[in-house]
C-alpha cells in the first residue's frame, strides 16, 4: 500500500503520544461529562507539556511491557491494562446475561454485538512500539499484511461466549477494504470463532454504499458517520445490537446500539 496522507475516510487518526488528554476532552464533549470547554491556545511553557519519554515509559508500564525472543513487544496478562479490560468485560458479560434472559428485550430483532478491531479485538501495542507511536498508512499496512496482532485480553472469550448464546457477532472497523483478508486471518488466529465474512465484517473503503451518508465525488465519511451508519444498516437487516464495543468514543457515538462499552487505549485518539 503506497504511503499517503491519511484522510477522514482511511483512518482519520490524529496521532499524539499524549492522546489520553484528547480522549478525556472528547469524552466530555460527546457524553456531557462535566462542562469542559475546548482550549485551543498554545502551551505557554514547556511545563504544560508532558515529557514524551516519561509518557512512553508510563504507557509501557501500564501495558506491562515485555520483549520476547524475537524482539517483539508484548503486553502482560497481569498488567494494569489487562485488569482494566477484564473489569469492562465483566460488566459487559453481566449486562449481556441479563439482557439475553429478558425475551422482550429483543422484540426489535435478533440479538447481535458489534466489535471494533484495533485495540478492541486485536492489540496494536507491538506495532505502536515498533513505529514509535508514529502511525502511517504504509507502515500500518505492512505490519497488518505480514504480522498477526495479539488479541485484546479476554475479548475472544467474551465474543465466543456471546456467539454460543445465539448472539451474532459483527465487526465494524476503520481498516481499509484492502486489509480484509489479513484482518480475517488475524481474527481467526487470535481465537475468534465467529466467521468474519463480508456479511459480518465491515471495513472502510472509497466505494459508495446505499446506507452511508457519504457524498460524491469523494464518498468520504467521518468515523462516526461510517460506524453509526453501518450499525443502522445492521439494524435494518433485522438485528438488535445489544452491545457495541470500541476503544474510541468515535466507535461508540451515533446511537444504534442498546449499550456501549469503552475499552481503554492511551496510545492514540481517533476523532
Amino acid at each position: 500500500m503506497p504511503a499517503a496522507k491519511p484522510s477522514a475516510f482511511t483512518r482519520g487518526r490524529r496521532r499524539t503520544i499524549a492522546a489520553a488528554v484528547a480522549a478525556v476532552a472528547a469524552a466530555a464533549t460527546l457524553y456531557g461529562v462535566g462542562a469542559a470547554t475546548a482550549d485551543t491556545s498554545a502551551p505557554r511553557s514547556d511545563k504544560q507539556i508532558p515529557n514524551l519519554t516519561h509518557v512512553v515509559d508510563d504507557i509501557k508500564a501500564y501495558y506491562g511491557d515485555t520483549v520476547d525472543a524475537s524482539g517483539e513487544h508484548q503486553a502482560s496478562a497481569d498488567s494494569n491494562y489487562a485488569k482494566q479490560v477484564a473489569g469492562v468485560e465483566k460488566k459487559a458479560q453481566d449486562y449481556l446475561r441479563g439482557a439475553l434472559a429478558t425475551s422482550a428485550h429483543h422484540r426489535h430483532g435478533k440479538p447481535a454485538i458489534v466489535l471494533d478491531v484495533d485495540d478492541t479485538s486485536l492489540l496494536t501495542y507491538n506495532y505502536e512500539l515498533e513505529v514509535g507511536f508514529n502511525y502511517t498508512p504504509a507502515s500500518n499496512d505492512a505490519y497488518i499484511q505480514n504480522k498477526d496482532m495479539a488479541p485484546v485480553f479476554g475479548m475472544p472469550a467474551l465474543a465466543n461466549w456471546a456467539a454460543k448464546q445465539d448472539v451474532t457477532v459483527f465487526w465494524v472497523t476503520g481498516r481499509p477494504e484492502s486489509q480484509r483478508a489479513a484482518s480475517v486471518r488475524n481474527l481467526k488466529t487470535a481465537g475468534y470463532t465467529s466467521v468474519a465474512d463480508p456479511a459480518h465484517f465491515f471495513l472502510k473503503n472509497k466505494v459508495a454504499t446505499d446506507y452511508l451518508p457519504c457524498s460524491a465525488p469523494t464518498y468520504t465519511c467521518s468515523t462516526v458517520d461510517f460506524k453509526a451508519g453501518t450499525r443502522a444498516h445492521i439494524e435494518a437487516e433485522g438485528y438488535d445490537i445489544v452491545a457495541n464495543f470500541g476503544d474510541q468514543y468515535s466507535d461508540l457515538s451515533g446511537g444504534h446500539a442498546d449499550r456501549s462499552f469503552k475499552l481503554p487505549n492511551p496510545m492514540y485518539y481517533v476523532p
